[in-house]
């Protein structure tokens, strides 16, 4: 699949800026401050100005068409024989078309000649039939047309998430997509009161819930970090370092994140101001959702071990796709 490479306009002004030019055929290298941007040859006008600069610049997000194409591909997979009934559906409905037309010249033939009056009931009946199948079928084609919208829609808000960054440490940052098969996440989007009561309820279940990957991903919507408190006992060093493996992912890029909510938010028909929490599966598949704190103790006792005895064997067991 090709990606189609988005561009933004920075302009530099500054005299620590160095050019450097690697001989190859699509590129060159811009480097300010230890970073190196990148763009194609014929960006770079041949022409010097003392300490002003345009460049063009790669920015890896991907495109809607991107998007689209992968949620189109994993429907099918998901449904494999949508197609084909859809494909029969439009025969079907093309099939008792052509029979509607014939019938109904038949018809007008059989009322303009008195002769052949015997035939209009035999006429009607087939002409009713045809249209019955016509109705039948057209309606299956849309039902069967409306679902596979809405299971694409679906998957595109899927993969929308999946491309949305997290920062793990101070010098990783990873998109969501990097957790699926590792850990099932749970999102909280709200103030940072309902971050930090959340983090309160969660303290009790920090055990169950990394061993069934559980990891937490708090996002501030009045556009305050949360700030989490532990406790600085060197008897709990390794609860608190559970503690804090359990909380250590921070999202990133605030506004990307604000608008996919708030998509969400307006899908469920939730206000814009209520916290809501959202849980994924192992597949990345969004497994459930909510206003509120989510039930902690709920995701310890219907959720499988990510490792042990179970491993592998109950890797499906996340329930059921919403």
């Amino acid at each position: 699949m090709v990606t189609a490479a988005q561009f933004s306009y920075i302009t530099i002004n500054s005299p620590n800026f160095h050019l450097t030019t690697k001989r190859s055929a699509f590129s060159r290298q811009l480097k300010y401050g230890g970073k190196y941007y990148s763009g194609f040859t014929d960006i770079i006008s041949s022409r010097r100005k003392p300490k002003s600069l345009s460049v063009v610049c790669d920015n890896s997000s991907p495109s809607s068409s991107d998007i689209s194409s992968t949620a189109k591909i994993r429907s099918e997979v998901l449904s494999p024989f949508r197609s084909v009934r859809m494909f029969f559906y439009v025969a079907f409905i093309a099939s008792a078309g052509l029979g509607g037309l014939i019938a109904s010249t038949r018809l007008i033939a059989a009322l303009a000649n008195s002769s052949r009056g015997a035939e209009v009931p035999e006429i009607l009946k087939g002409l009713g039939i045809d249209l019955g199948a016509v109705s039948i079928f057209a309606f299956l084609y849309y039902r069967e047309n409306k679902a596979k919208n809405a299971q694409v829609a679906k998957l595109a808000r899927e993969e929308n998430l999946s491309n949305l960054k997290l920062r793990v440490d101070e010098k990783k940052v990873v998109p969501v997509s990097a957790f699926r098969g590792i850990a099932r996440l749970v999102i909280l989007a709200g103030p940072s009161a309902f971050i930090s009561e959340c983090f309160k309820l969660s303290a009790p279940f920090t055990e169950g819930l990394l061993e069934r990957g559980v990891l937490v991903v708090p996002f501030g919507t009045d556009g305050i970090s949360p700030s989490f408190e532990f406790e600085e006992n060197e008897e709990l060093v390794e609860k608190i370092s559970r503690r804090k493996r359990l909380w250590q992912l921070a999202p990133i890029y605030a506004t990307e994140w604000t608008k996919w909510i708030d998509e969400q938010k307006k899908l469920a028909g939730v206000s814009p101001e209520s916290p809501v929490y959202l849980s994924l599966r192992l597949d990345g598949r969004v497994r459930g959702s909510g206003v509120g704190c989510p039930s902690w103790n709920a995701f310890v006792l219907q959720l499988p071990p990510v490792k042990g005895i179970w491993s592998g064997l109950l890797d499906g067991m996340d329930g059921r796709v919403l």
